[in-house]
């Protein structure tokens, strides 16, 4: 019994250094930007919510604000559909995003199910409005019908704006920050239960989960002619 015990009190110590290790590389890792690869950053033409901020930047500092407040990783159902602000998901980040530009995401996805059901083959026929736009596939499917729809091949680093949105397969969705690494690949923002939550994770996120798709959004309620 005792050998076992020291055995788990050595995995357990490994582990934690593992994860002090990772921490420290993140939190002294240089960040480098758009201007230090000669990128021009875009902004939105929309402000819609009449703040004095472009859409895509509100859509960036709302991630950036939920990646700070770290909610519980808790994937549950939610009468209503919302989870409280300590609580959530990947997809979580998103409509708190959009909220932050004016958008309620919520509802545009509910009237788009509830007029192209066909489309959204993850509502199974029978919509529910209070996890469908919690569900990655729907969010997919939506975002290629109203967001301009771009590469997804991350090593054109100047396709990558911040406040865009990327998909990986069906199950896991973020926002792309405005930092990038050493060879210009930006940030991720994310929810996945990690302690940091804007990381430089994009590429083997993509490894993992490839990249389904990647979608900058200025919602004018007409179906995209680039999907």
């Amino acid at each position: 019994m005792k050998k076992i015990f020291f055995i788990c009190i050595i995995i357990l110590i490994v582990i934690l250094l593992a994860f002090t290790i990772i921490y420290f590389f993140h939190i002294n890792k240089k960040v480098y930007y758009g201007e230090d690869f000669g990128i021009e950053t875009i902004l939105s033409d929309t402000d819609y919510n009449n703040n004095g901020i472009d859409d895509y930047t509100d859509i960036l500092i709302g991630a950036r604000q939920d990646a700070e407040n770290k909610p519980t990783y808790k994937n549950a159902y939610y009468a209503g559909g919302y989870p409280p602000d300590n609580e959530g998901v990947c997809t979580d980040v998103i409509w708190r995003a959009l909220k932050n530009a004016g958008y309620t995401l919520k509802d545009l996805i509910d009237e788009d199910i509830k007029n192209n059901i066909n489309l959204y083959p993850r509502v199974n026929g029978t919509p529910d409005k209070n996890i469908d736009f919690r569900r990655v596939d729907n969010l997919r499917v939506f975002f290629s019908r109203y967001a301009k729809n771009l590469t997804t091949d991350i090593n054109q680093i100047e396709e990558w704006q911040p406040g865009d949105i990327v998909t990986f397969g069906k199950e896991h969705i973020g926002i792309i920050s405005d930092k990038r690494n050493e060879r210009g690949i930006p940030y991720l923002i994310h929810n996945s239960a990690q302690p940091i939550r804007e990381e430089d994770v994009l590429e083997i996120t993509s490894k993992w989960e490839k990249i389904s798709g990647h979608f900058r959004f200025e919602y004018t309620g007409e179906v995209n002619e680039n999907k």
